[in-house]
């Protein structure tokens, strides 16, 4: 008996859910995926919070439709589908004030966070299809933007 295997996404879906094809990296496709992110976020103009918002959740939307058919193909959470890396980046520096110094500090927080995993992203991840696989990102995420924001308390830097 074969392996059965459906066909292979869409050409936009692969775009986006492998973040402009940064997923296919041979060397951390997660970072790479994040790297794609912050370049964008660097030349992004100033952002409101209506303006914010609207990104997230339309990224976080767009990464649960778009990973679902890789998944099928692929196979769970594969390795290629970054779009989650993105939601998390943006996540982790939304509604902050906007340098290239705060991109790559978020990039950096948002990177260590994603890749230890700390509770609940771990187990959050095994909720079924796209969500499982834009959830963790989610959640590291949300600590990503939450260090920033008591960094930001307490350091005198000027971001």
């Amino acid at each position: 008996m074969t392996d059965f295997r459906p066909s292979e996404p869409p050409f936009f879906v692969r775009l986006i859910a492998t973040g402009f094809f940064s997923g296919y990296s041979s060397f951390a496709p997660g970072t790479a995926g994040s790297g794609v992110a912050l370049a964008i976020y660097c030349l992004l103009p100033p952002l409101n919070a209506w303006a914010w918002g609207g990104l997230l959740v339309g990224l976080f939307f767009l990464g649960i439709y778009t990973s679902r058919p890789c998944e099928k193909a692929w196979g769970k959470d594969p390795r290629y589908v970054v779009i989650d890396e993105f939601v998390g980046f943006f996540i982790t520096v939304s509604l902050l004030p906007q340098s290239v110094l705060m991109g790559i500090v978020g990039f950096v927080v948002f990177r260590v966070l994603d890749i230890i995993k700390p509770p609940p992203a771990r187990q959050v991840e095994a909720l079924p299809g796209g969500w499982g696989i834009v959830a963790d990102d989610v959640v590291a995420g949300i600590y990503g933007h939450l260090t920033l924001r008591l960094w930001l308390a307490f350091a005198p830097l000027s971001f």
